[in-house]
């Protein structure tokens, strides 16, 4: 479950959005995605040797925590939760987007889409409230139906290739390979690979932790990559440039025109799945981030209150009314600029717990508290870099919006460390 955890996270709308966005870019796209994929596999060695070290709580707030100070871990846990609750909002936009290639009308702007899609994170709500094992199931079983799609596409490109039935493929019309491009590449393909570190936000949640999140992560982190660059630069290659600049479903369109036209619309349901399962996942993170700063008596007791399931029910409640608020308020942008915008808030509030895990790392090492070697010091310094050339690649306007809704849990700490001296 932990596996599926990182990995359904991970395989949300990103990657079956990305390839219209990536095929002008060539050969970039391909070296983007082997940047990202090799920073998040940085991370995520990072991420499993932290969390080998320090088993017990949230990610989110332990790394910080035990580097440099409770205020830290409280404001990276509080962006975290941030971009949790963003994302959710994020994901059932996406989840509507793709079933707007099944039922046009959903694309477009109105109260209805933006209804249907509120109602898809409060279904999942209800799943979350009913117990991790329950959320556990139904992400394992949307992750299964998410693969499809992902590993099928590797498959028909092979077939295709291999009996004729379509053309060679070819870089005409891409841009040459530059810096600047391979830098916007990687941009684009860091949002397909969030998530890695999910099952370290829930370990105190997990039996045996200390051994099962540093696997779990680095399984996840490694199948995501190598199913991504290959599935999606198939897609990229094998799909006309002109072609997929029009299409708001690259994987249905590659489907469509290889498979059959019914294919793609199965394609387009699957890719809707994958939101969905998606977002369970980070329904389930958003209400256990509040929930363990509660319990260090860093928020209001309330949000550590569980019910019969051991659910935190008024953090989740609390969290999907301001997912709820963000898709309602702003779904007169339409689905794709809504998408766009929530994206790059998303990815450049979440780097800040990989810029800080990667910190840590840094620290603990000097201390002694990790243990160094050679490749793992190399590894960290890597993720650190990385992470922060990423938030800079996210562009200005997230990086501020990001700052300043991570300010705003400042004068939450403050009252409650005066509140109660004794929060650690």
């Amino acid at each position: 479950m932990c596996v599926a955890l990182g990995m359904g996270n991970m395989i949300g709308s990103g990657v079956f959005l990305l390839p219209r966005d990536l095929a002008p870019l060539g050969w970039n796209a391909i070296i983007g995605w082997g940047v990202s994929i090799a920073g998040t596999l940085c991370l995520a060695v990072v991420f499993a040797r932290l969390a080998r070290r320090l088993p017990e709580g949230c990610a989110a707030f332990t790394y910080g925590a035990a580097a440099f100070a409770p205020g830290t871990g409280f404001i990276v846990a509080w962006s975290y939760w941030i971009s949790c609750w963003t994302v959710v909002a994020t994901l059932a936009v996406a989840a509507i987007s793709n079933m707007s290639i099944l039922m046009p009308w959903l694309g477009d702007a109105g109260a209805a889409p933006a209804w249907i899609a509120i109602g898809c994170i409060w279904f999942f709500t209800l799943v979350n409230l009913f117990g991790v094992r329950r959320a556990g199931g139904a992400q394992l079983l949307t992750l299964g139906l998410k693969l499809i799609p992902v590993i099928g596409a590797v498959i028909v490109g092979v077939w295709a290739l291999g009996s004729g039935a379509a053309p060679p493929p070819t870089m005409a019309g891409t841009e040459p390979v530059s810096l600047s491009g391979v830098s916007s590449a990687a941009t684009l393909t860091l949002f397909a690979l969030l998530g890695f570190e999910s099952a370290c936000v829930v370990s105190d949640r997990v039996k045996d932790p200390e051994r099962t999140i540093p696997r779990a992560t680095v399984i996840a982190a490694a199948a995501v990559g190598l199913l991504y660059l290959l599935s999606c630069t198939t897609v990229t290659l094998m799909v006309p440039l002109e072609t997929l600049q029009g299409s708001n479903a690259a994987y249905a369109t590659f489907f469509a025109r290889l498979v059959s036209p019914q294919a793609g619309d199965v394609v387009a349901l699957f890719a809707a799945i994958a939101a969905l399962g998606a977002l369970n996942g980070f329904v389930l993170l958003q209400g256990d981030i509040p929930r363990d700063l509660a319990h260090r008596r860093l928020l209001p007791d309330a949000f550590a209150r569980d019910n019969k399931y051991a659910s935190p029910w008024i953090t989740q409640l609390v969290s999907s009314s301001l997912a709820s608020v963000i898709v309602y308020a702003n779904y007169s942008r339409g689905l794709a600029d809504l998408f766009a915008f929530m994206v790059k808030v998303t990815t450049s509030t979440a780097i800040i717990l990989y810029i800080v895990g990667a910190a840590s790392a840094l620290v603990l090492e000097r201390q002694g508290t990790i243990k160094v070697s050679v490749g793992f010091a190399a590894a960290t310094i890597a993720g650190f870099a990385y992470s922060c050339w990423a938030f800079y690649g996210a562009g200005l306007e997230a990086s501020v919006w990001s700052v300043l809704m991570t300010a705003a849990g400042l004068p939450i700490y403050l009252a409650m460390r005066r509140a109660r001296p004794a929060a650690a």
